[in-house]
């Protein structure tokens, strides 16, 4: 069980996809202007993550039994683009205003490297699958977390008082770094608990 909530808390803080691994930059810079937006982007990156973990996990398997495992990225995005779609459709039914205001980002979760990163990931530390389950439910909250963060860092920064040469890009670059120098603080606390 410590081992399990030293993954989850380790992927969600201290290798956050989007501020220590940089997977997942397009989204996060593209999104993250409002609050909702940038949760319902996040939920919907949740859901492809951990649908995408549960199917190529046979899938990889498979791909190994038959010492096929080449094929891992191709397949892995082929399955991804399937559930991508699966989800824009669904959103699309459902939940129109989210679909609208997602845009061109949601077909991108498919290109979105933290879906892909995180299943090769969970294959390359060799986790089983309820440990994949875990990884992936950590990378996605903390997804979510550098998400949500920044959302409400932008928000603030359109009211402020911006010098000419740093508005725009600039200082939504200069605070995605900031945001990501706050979460080096949380390696010791893992340290701490796997020690």
């Amino acid at each position: 069980m410590k081992e399990y909530i030293a993954i989850l808390a380790t992927a969600i803080l201290t290798q956050n996809f989007v501020l220590a691994k940089f997977l997942g930059i397009c989204p996060f810079l593209g999104v993250s202007k409002k609050v909702n937006t940038a949760l319902g982007m996040s939920v919907a990156v949740i859901f492809v993550m951990l649908l995408s973990t549960v199917v190529t996990y046979p899938i990889n398997q498979l791909l190994v039994a038959q010492d096929l495992a080449f094929l891992q990225t191709v397949v892995f995005i082929l399955v991804i683009a399937a559930l991508v779609q699966l989800v824009e459709t669904t959103l699309k039914k459902f939940l129109p205003p989210l679909y609208e205001s997602l845009g061109i980002y949601l077909p991108l979760i498919t290109t979105n490297c933290a879906v892909l990163g995180v299943v090769l990931l969970n294959i390359s530390e060799g986790y089983g699958f309820a440990a994949s389950m875990i990884n992936t439910l950590g990378a996605g909250i903390g997804f979510l977390v550098a998400m949500l963060l920044f959302a409400g860092v932008r928000q603030r920064m359109e009211n402020s008082d911006i010098p000419k040469a740093f508005q725009g890009l600039p200082s939504t670059l200069i605070a995605a770094a900031i945001t990501s120098l706050s979460f080096l603080g949380f390696s010791r606390l893992i340290e701490g608990m796997l020690g």
